[in-house]
Formats: structure tokens, C-alpha cells, sequence
């Protein structure tokens, strides 16, 4: 670890540590205020909560799972915390789990799974170039405005990463670059969420969070839940906003850093020459009886010479390419054929250096590391990877995956092999530069952990012929949630394992399309919300709040409770600002004589305000691709975080 690496997380660490400190004097003023010690446990552990989901000292599910398994043992340690029993019912715990809002969102994410393995995507990227051309003011709203309605009925940052490839042909085959298009389309998918009630997770979660609060209301209070299109006007109102705020300002607001993707053909390494600044090339050569090399492996050499090998061939065998077939610790024998890429100075002077022969074209690797079976591409780290946190050394990126990394671009700075990238922690929304095979990177593809941005390469077919069975059952879903008063998951679920029924999609691919590090964190979120609302915690917090804005018009007091979630959503996950603010919120309703479902749907619509720094998924998602810096989402998102607020309010205090 270098010495700036090492003063960066010292920093990091003492400011978690000065901040658990302000929260456990905080909690410990809570039991002296709080009127009854049960309220005071809870406010505590709601705390904790947001300590550890705005400093991230755990994985934000590892820290959801914590705090249920710390409401679960609350029934054992009830006496010693000076409780009657425990504050969430151990028979209630687990419920979560089963709950419509997590059904829901499993049976979402394999819908739209499935509509992606029939090649719909691609149909509507031809689509958009027919009728947007080439001009940047007719293809942002397009493109935008069809990941909104996409994002309206799967979860936005499935959608966004769905439509990451598109937005890459489009840039490639337009001229414009991926900076003019990612920023428009990202928001957008966000905004979509609010399009409908199955779009957002918050939107997901309200239905159960209000017939939660309905258990502790009197019948004169009870709230109605919302409908599928009960919030479309909003959703509407603030995705035309969105477009037309990017088509009037994004000339203003928008980088205008190239990134425009196209990574196969003649022109594949001049892309990469102009975007990343590397010239690499692809080479032969071999390792001759008298090369120092033998006895090495290749960890000695690659970092040091600033060269990737990426096939090996001893004498009499076949070549070996891909995932399984090299790592750091092979060894380098006499007669070895290595295919190698490296800038034409480097490969030369590690040639020289170890007495190799190098061969003027290939011939050992002609067929495996031909064009039409290998070359570079680019693959992003998705937020909730396994990899984030963890170097390519770690994982033996080569041999695990079959992706031979030459390049990190991060930050708009992009390092190359000599600087060791492999020893470097990876982050969300990393690009990453690689030399792959194609069927590995078709099999990429399928992996959570990436998001592939290469679009134009030889590839597995997809199913297109499935496209009718796909409708069918993506219709079916939708007829039942709009028609019929079957629970939103078993309405949604029917089209999911109809598609699987029919082939659309694999069970396999089922499971891999469900990003169970958000079930998990929904699932364990909400003993959570029952336990604010049941022991009171949500009425005192209320009460003390009324105390500061209680005085106020009622549409102050509503914009002051959606200026709240939109700062709590910066700083958490949007489900766990829902969990927290909408018991508070329905409670801060009823003590202002409003409607109490209005300002639960506030929470849950205002939870998708998260323009202003990259910490939304989505956002995440972009910035590598499109090499976008903080202050870009500053200077873009601060506008749109304004006009959501606005826009939202209004439409919200018109319509209901």
C-alpha cells in the first residue's frame, strides 16, 4: 500500500470513528429525552442504522441483516435492557422475506431479464438512430425517454444497465459522445421509477409500509393503498422535466468528454488510442532455450516489462486462451509460444531484455486471438459487485474470468499495465480496458459483477424467436396487475415463470438476474419499520418535529418532509429512507390534519431525488463509462435536484 494510500483510509478511519462517537453521545442524550424506554432502544438503533449505512462501515445488506438480527435478540436481552419484550416479534422477524414488495422485486428484475434475451434492446437502439439520426437534441429525448418508460416497470438501474450498450452503439455509430448521452439517459431511468408503482423499490415497499401503518391506526384513519398508475402523472410530469431541462441546458451542464464506444473492427485500437491514450498491439513470440525467462512465472515480468500475456501453446498441444487457462504463477518453459499485448517499445525492449523470438505475424494464436474470436473491450464494475473492494489480484481476474486487464480508467485518469492496476481496489463503476475472448465476454455478460459496455462483437445468439412468448407473458403480468385484484407479486411472478416456462429465459439466468443483495437488504429492512412504527418511535419523532414546522402551511410542512428523504436518500439507500421516513411521515400527516397517504407517497417519491452526487446506483453505473467527475453530478444533478422538488410538489398538491 502506497504512503498517499495509507493516509487516505487513516483519514477514512478517523472519521468514522469521530462520527460513531457523535452518534453514541447522540443515542445516549435519546435516553434521557425519550419517553419511554422502548422509544429510546429504537431511536437508537435507527442510529446505528443510518452510522452505518452513510459511512458505509459494512456492505449496506450486511448491515440490514445486522440490525434484524439485533431486533431479533432484543426478545432474549428484553430483561437486561430494561424491556417487557422484545421490540419486534420474533414470529414476525423473517416476514420480510415473503413479503409482496421483495416477491415483487424478484419477479421484476426476471421479467426484465427475460425481455432482454430476446434482443428487444437492440431493436429499440435501430429504432432510435432511424429517427434520431445523428443530432444530439433528437436523440437525448429518445433514447431518455424510452429508459424512463423501460425504468417504469423494472427496477432503474436494471434498466440503465440494460440500455448501457445501446447508448455505446448509438454514441459509436452517431459521432457523439457517450458524456452527452449517459448523464440524459441515467437521470431519466431514475425519474421512470416514478412512473409507476412497480418502478421503484420505494414505490414497491409504500403499499406494504402503509398497511403497516394502517395495524396501529384507528379505522377513521385507515389510508387507501395506491393503484399501479396512481403516481403516473408525477412519474410524467418529472420525466418531461428531466428531458426538457437537458435538452435546453445540457450544452451547458453536460461534459463533452469523448467515450464513444466501438471496439471491433480496423478502427478498434485507434478508439482505444483516443480515448485512453494505450497503443497496444497484439504479438507472438517464443521463448527460446537460452531466454533467462525459463524458470520464471509470469507475475516476475508482465508489471515490470508493461506487458499481458494472454495465450500460452507448448509444443504439440493446443493453444490455451481464456478463463481456467493462465494465471500469475505460470511458468515460462523453453519452446513456450506466448501471445502477448504490449505498446510496440515496451514488447521490444522485453524482448530484447530475455532473448525471445518474435515472430512478424501471428501464426501459433491466428485462429484463437483472431478478430472474429478475441480482442479489447470495455466491461464496468456495477454497484453492488462482489468486486468492489477487491483488486484483480485478488480475484485472479485472468484465470477466474478470462479477462486479461490493460487498462483502469477512474476518475477521468486512465493507468495502464507498469502501474500496477492489479493491486488496485476496485470500485463501482470502474471501466475497465481488457483483452478477452468473445465468448467469455458473451458469458460476461450474464455476470452481476460486470456490466459489458463492448456492444459490436461476434457473440452467442440471443432468442430472438422467443419475442412473441416474452410479450405474452409480459402483457399477462401486466393485465393482471391492472385488471384483476391478484397481489401485485403473484401478478407479477405469473409473467416471470411464464417466461421461464417457455424458454425466454433459463431458471439459471432467472436466479442470475436477481440482484439478491437488494432483496436482502429489503427484506431485512423492514422489522425495522414495524419497529419504529409499533412502539411509538415514529408518533414522538413526529411530535418533536410538528413542534418545529406544526405552525406552517401544510405544503411547507410536506416540501420540508421531502427535503428530508431526498437528503436521507444522498446518504442511504432509497429503501432504507423509505423504511425510515414514511411511518414518521404518515404520523406528521395526521398531526397537520392532512392526508397522511399523500405524505407517505412524499417519502417514497422524494426518495428518488439522488442527482447531486454519485451515490445512486444508477449514477454509479455511468460515471465510468462516460468519464464523469463529481462535480459534473454537482453541476448538473444541484439543477435537477431542485426541479424534481419542485415539480413533484406541485403536481402532488394539484392532482390530490
Amino acid at each position: 500500500m502506497t504512503e498517499r494510500a495509507r493516509e487516505t483510509t487513516k483519514r477514512r478511519i478517523q472519521k468514522r470513528l469521530a462520527a460513531a462517537a457523535i452518534f453514541t453521545l447522540f443515542a445516549i442524550g435519546l435516553a434521557y429525552e425519550e419517553p419511554t424506554i422502548e422509544i429510546a432502544w429504537v431511536s437508537a438503533i435507527l442510529l446505528l442504522t443510518i452510522y452505518l449505512f452513510a459511512f458505509e462501515v459494512v456492505d449496506v445488506d450486511v448491515a440490514a441483516v445486522s440490525i434484524m438480527v439485533i431486533l431479533g435478540l432484543t426478545d432474549l436481552l428484553a430483561p437486561i435492557m430494561g424491556l417487557e419484550k422484545g421490540l419486534v416479534d420474533s414470529r414476525q422477524l423473517f416476514n420480510g422475506f415473503s413479503s409482496n414488495a421483495v416477491l415483487s422485486i424478484i419477479a421484476v428484475m426476471i421479467l426484465g431479464a427475460g425481455l432482454d434475451k430476446t434482443g428487444i434492446m437492440s431493436r429499440v437502439a435501430s429504432i432510435i438512430l432511424n429517427l434520431g439520426g445523428t443530432t444530439e437534441k433528437r436523440i437525448i429525448p429518445i433514447v431518455s425517454s424510452t429508459v424512463a418508460f423501460i425504468s417504469s416497470f423494472m427496477q432503474n438501474v436494471g434498466a440503465a444497465a440494460l440500455f448501457l450498450p445501446v447508448v455505446s452503439r448509438i454514441s459509436a455509430r452517431s459521432g457523439l459522445p457517450m458524456s452527452r448521452l449517459l448523464m440524459p439517459m441515467g437521470f431519466c431511468a431514475i425519474l421512470g421509477g416514478t412512473m409507476t408503482m412497480v418502478g421503484s423499490s420505494p414505490l414497491i415497499l409504500l403499499n406494504d409500509l402503509i398497511a403497516t401503518s394502517n395495524s396501529a391506526l384507528p379505522a377513521g384513519q385507515q389510508m387507501q393503498s395506491w393503484s399501479l398508475f396512481s403516481v403516473t402523472p408525477i412519474g410524467i410530469a418529472l420525466v418531461v422535466t428531466g428531458v426538457v431541462y437537458f435538452i435546453l441546458a445540457g450544452r451547458i451542464v453536460l461534459p463533452a468528454t469523448k467515450s464513444e464506444s466501438n471496439t471491433t473492427g480496423a478502427d478498434a485500437m485507434a478508439y482505444f488510442r483516443q480515448i485512453y491514450g494505450v497503443n497496444y498491439q497484439l504479438f507472438e513470440v517464443v521463448v527460446t532455450d537460452l531466454s533467462d525467462l525459463v524458470g520464471m512465472q509470469l507475475d516476475d515480468v508482465e508489471t515490470k516489462y508493461r506487458v499481458r500475456v494472454i495465450a500460452n501453446k507448448h509444443s504439440g498441444q493446443e493453444s490455451l486462451v481464456g478463463p481456467g487457462t493462465l494465471a500469475r504463477d505460470t511458468g515460462f518453459q523453453a519452446g513456450m509460444v506466448l501471445g502477448v499485448v504490449a505498446e510496440p517499445n515496451d514488447l521490444d525492449r522485453f524482448v530484447e531484455r530475455y532473448h525471445l523470438k518474435k515472430r512478424a505475424h501471428l501464426r501459433s494464436f491466428a485462429e484463437s486471438l483472431s478478430a472474429a474470436k478475441a480482442g479489447i473491450a470495455e466491461v464496468v464494475i456495477r454497484p453492488g459487485s462482489s468486486l468492489i473492494g477487491k483488486s484483480a489480484r485478488d480475484v485472479w481476474m485472468r484465470k477466474t474470468y478470462g479477462i486479461a486487464m490493460i487498462g483502469l480508467h477512474r476518475d477521468g485518469e486512465t493507468l495502464r499495465e507498469g502501474d500496477d492496476i492489479r493491486n488496485i481496489a476496485l470500485r463501482a463503476g470502474d471501466t475497465l480496458v481488457v483483452h478477452t475472448t468473445w465468448d467469455t465476454l458473451a458469458r460476461l455478460e450474464k455476470n452481476p459483477d460486470f456490466v459489458v459496455v463492448t456492444s459490436e462483437y461476434p457473440k452467442e445468439e440471443l432468442r430472438p424467436h422467443k419475442v412473441g412468448w416474452a410479450a405474452l407473458f409480459f402483457a399477462l403480468a401486466l393485465s393482471l396487475v391492472l385488471f384483476s385484484d391478484v397481489r401485485l407479486s403473484v401478478a407479477l411472478l405469473t409473467g416471470a415463470i411464464g417466461m421461464i416456462l417457455s424458454g425466454v429465459i433459463r431458471i439459471d439466468e432467472a436466479y442470475r438476474a436477481v440482484s439478491w443483495k437488494t432483496v436482502f437488504l429489503l427484506a431485512s429492512l423492514i422489522p425495522l419499520g414495524l419497529a419504529v412504527e409499533s412502539t411509538g418511535t415514529a408518533r414522538w419523532i413526529a411530535e418533536q418535529t410538528l413542534l418545529i414546522v406544526g405552525d406552517m402551511p401544510v405544503w411547507v410542512v410536506q416540501a420540508a418532509v421531502a427535503v428530508l428523504a431526498t437528503f436521507f436518500t444522498l446518504v442511504m439507500s432509497n429503501v432504507g429512507a423509505t423504511v425510515l421516513l414514511v411511518p414518521l411521515a404518515v404520523n406528521i400527516g395526521i398531526g397537520v390534519g392532512a392526508d397522511p397517504a399523500l405524505f407517505a407517497l412524499t417519502v417514497a417519491i422524494a426518495t428518488s431525488n439522488s442527482f447531486l452526487i454519485p451515490t445512486h446506483q444508477v449514477n454509479a453505473l455511468i460515471m465510468g463509462p462516460a468519464g464523469y467527475r463529481v462535480a459534473d453530478f454537482l453541476r448538473a444533478g444541484g439543477i435537477m435536484t431542485l426541479l424534481f422538488l419542485m415539480v413533484s410538489m406541485l403536481v402532488m398538491n394539484l392532482l390530490y
